[in-house]
């Protein structure tokens, strides 16, 4: 059969794809430091090679999330979340990374990446990695399933089921399935339809029972609709949609048979453009986000079984290249199978895990204010409770003698404790004021939402910048006490989200320094009213100090180091991949600097290089939570870990994004207990981590580590001893340790 385009669309997609090889013919070779296995011999202070791409070195964090999934001491339930997870990070890497190059290519824009890549070389390179990956991904999930099975826990086909099951799939299709779909022929009078960002269907070659004459369909799967159907019984058993969809597709097209069927699932650029003069920013994102729905398709998936006939069909429909279809064996959109992640076999999954709940606070029955107010205290998220954070603002809410609460809100929960405290603030007549973000990616339709509501309780929203993102995570509580007002203020490295907070790791620190507070009332007035902070005493921002003041806190490392004194630098970021910051860190290690750096996922900087970079360390965790905490040390003379050392936590990782672009803040720790508990506890412990922990190595690959001695798993660590801030009066008393971090052997 030889389906023909109802739109002339054969001659539009060979345009297109004609276009798409010329663009690409400038990668048809990747650079030599990309290709030469002794390239890192090569490096020197000015080889473009000194730096990872970052692309490649995302490609590389998601790859070690895989290898959770592969990792035989998980459950096995978990395994799949991993594997999920890793297929979803991989969706939004070509909704937002490769949609950009893609653009970037389109535009002929001849920018380079710091490593001197042209976005078309990225590209190429990048699809090499991919396709590798998601073959691992498949080849993954077939592993998972057979272990599954001998769990008890299956992913039947039809044939597998019995008369019952087929008469209880018929009514559940009759009943929520069929109702939601719509059979689409595609015909002169009925045009191919718009196929939403992440899009699943099948599209469909039928032959009328009535008429000898062909007709192509298609079947679009809601994201309403589960992927996959629990089968009743005793047993765990699962079915996917499309299965089922194929056995009742007699429902949805009476009368005709199926010749030949493909399932495919299309990603969409999701990237916004917007227009940085709008005068409502809000109405913007609004409308920005009904066209990211309508994004160019930039992978096209499809399962290996459909014909040429319908891949071309659905192809040209699609004005997809022939570069961005990708045809697997089985399974399509892995992503969704976190759907099969069941609680009712508490075995196949991590224990359970309940979050401690400060002692310090419990000192002062349950009183935030009165414990920050005689100690700083630092809460470790998710081992000690998020519900913390959520007191402080409910008690603030509450207390009569408070005035007014300043909080700002990148990401959250659409039902949010923290924005029903603010709420209840407002209503009861204390000034509150939000400070929403609409560019957090993802999230802007909620913060909208959220926004409104606020608006609605008397709120002063404010929706910050359009030229940077606001994501520094600060809240300010001012309270009337006697004579005169007083200060509380929280200093957070991740998001106001009680739901992440279970599985982030994360730092809120609370304090009521007059300083760090008169500080942060300062940076919440420069983002309501563009009143630039004059002569901040603690809190660094960006984009107007922090980076001056990172490579000044790096210089002075050096400064140390060569005057003969100890010299070191303790980093853990989520990422590190600006140039600027790489080179000065490099500079430190020539000059004689030790840097251990913890960096979770993309990383631009080459370890371990001699003349380079001998003195510098890398190394990620991966494992139960997701590490997002950003500390910085300085050893300021000494020998780290030191009571003398320089601490800081902060809301950035070190990209140009977060310090050129975006409202962040870094606040020193000073307070002797909290300081302790950074460095020597959660620091140390970090860098103990070896049953989780992967080096990088200098030619961009990672290796699990592996310890010559006993294991140490730094997230069962932290799961069962209490902080030392968190334990109040069970504190016992005792000097800071000056045990050394054992080296942890790289092994394959």
């Amino acid at each position: 059969m030889n389906i023909k385009s109802p739109r002339g669309d054969k001659k539009r997609t060979e345009n297109y794809n004609g276009n798409m090889d010329a663009l690409n013919e400038t990668s048809t070779q990747v650079t030599d430091h990309l290709q030469d296995p002794d390239f890192t011999k090569k490096l020197t202070e000015n080889h473009p090679g000194r730096f990872i791409n970052r692309e490649l070195s995302w490609l590389e964090f998601n790859r070690r999330v895989y290898e959770e999934a592969m990792n035989p001491v998980h459950p096995i339930l978990e395994r799949l979340r991993f594997l999920s997870i890793s297929a979803s990070n991989l969706d939004e890497f070509y909704m937002v990374r490769v949609a950009g190059l893609k653009g970037q290519v389109a535009s002929h824009v001849r920018g380079l990446s710091p490593d001197k890549l042209t976005p078309a070389q990225q590209l190429q390179a990048i699809s090499a990695k991919v396709s590798e990956l998601a073959a691992d991904h498949h080849h993954c999930f077939e592993i998972l399933i057979d272990e599954m099975r001998n769990a008890d826990i299956r992913l039947v086909e039809p044939k597998d089921l019995s008369t019952a099951d087929k008469k209880w799939l018929a009514n559940t299709f009759r009943q929520n399935i069929f109702p939601i779909l719509s059979p689409i022929a595609v015909d002169p009078a009925h045009p191919f339809p718009f196929i939403p960002n992440l899009g699943f269907g099948l599209v469909l070659d039928l032959e009328s029972d009535e008429e000898n004459k062909n007709m192509v369909a298609l079947v679009i799967l809601p994201a309403q609709l589960s992927r996959f159907i629990r089968l009743p019984g005793k047993d765990i058993r699962f079915i996917a949609l499309e299965r089922v969809v194929l056995m009742f597709l007699d429902f949805l097209f009476p009368a005709f048979t199926l010749l030949h069927g493909g399932i495919f699932r299309v990603i969409r650029d999701s990237e916004m453009e917007i227009d940085e003069e709008a005068e409502d920013l809000v109405l913007t994102f609004e409308s920005a986000l009904k066209r990211r729905r309508r994004g160019s398709v930039v992978r096209l998936t499809v399962n290996d079984t459909i014909s040429e006939d319908l891949l071309y069909f659905i192809q040209t429909q699609l004005d997809v290249s022939k570069h961005d279809v990708f045809t697997f064996h089985g399974m399509i959109g892995l992503s969704d199978i976190g759907e099969m992640v069941v609680d009712d076999r508490p075995e196949l999954l991590f224990p359970t895990y309940e979050a401690r709940f400060p002692e310090r606070i419990r000192d002062y029955g349950g009183d935030c204010l009165a414990a920050i107010k005689a100690k700083d205290i630092l809460v470790h998220h998710p081992y000690e409770s998020f519900d913390v954070v959520v007191q402080f603002l409910r008690q603030a809410s509450k207390d009569k003698n408070v005035v007014a609460i300043r909080q700002t809100l990148y990401r959250t929960s659409e039902d949010s404790p923290i924005v029903q405290a603010l709420v209840e603030a407002a209503e009861s007549g204390k000034s509150v004021t939000a400070m929403v973000e609409l560019k957090a990616r993802f999230d802007e339709e909620a913060n909208i939402g959220i926004a409104r509501k606020l608006e609605r309780s008397g709120a002063q929203v404010v929706f910050g910048f359009i030229d940077y993102k606001i994501h520094a995570k600060l809240s300010l509580v001012v309270r009337r006490e006697g004579d005169t007002l007083k200060s509380y203020a929280h200093l957070g490295t991740g998001n106001y989200h009680p739901v992440t907070a279970k599985i982030y790791t994360d730092l809120s620190f609370f304090t009521c320094d007059p300083d760090i507070c008169d500080d942060v009332l300062q940076v919440f007035n420069y983002m309501t009213g563009y009143a630039k902070p004059m002569n901040l005493k603690k809190v660094v921002i960006s984009p107007l100090h922090m980076r001056e003041f990172i490579m000044e806190r790096i210089k002075d490392e050096i400064g140390h180091a060569r005057r003969g004194e100890p010299a070191g630098i303790y980093i853990k970021v989520n990422s590190l991949i600006d140039s600027e910051i790489i080179d000065e860190l490099y500079r430190a290690s020539k000059a004689g600097v030790k840097i251990d750096i913890i960096a979770r996922g993309i990383c631009g900087l080459r370890p371990g290089v001699p003349g380079l970079s001998e003195n510098i360390e890398v190394k990620s965790i991966v494992g139960r939570f997701l590490e997002h905490s950003r500390v910085a040390c300085f050893g300021n003379g000494y020998e780290l870990p030191s009571s003398k050392a320089k601490v800081y936590i902060s809301s950035a990782d070190w990209m140009p994004r977060n310090i050129n672009r975006r409202i962040e803040a870094m606040v020193p720790i000073e307070n002797p207990t909290v300081h302790q508990q950074v460095l020597d506890q959660i620091m140390e412990a970090n860098f103990r981590d070896n049953e989780q922990s992967w080096n990088l190595q200098p030619d961009g690959s990672y290796l699990r580590c592996h310890a010559e001695s006993e294991p140490f798993n730094a997230h069962k660590f932290f799961m069962t001893n209490p902080s030392l801030s968190g334990r109040g009066s069970a504190l016992v008393a005792g000097g800071r340790t000056k045990k050394k971090k054992k080296r942890l052997v790289k092994k394959k």
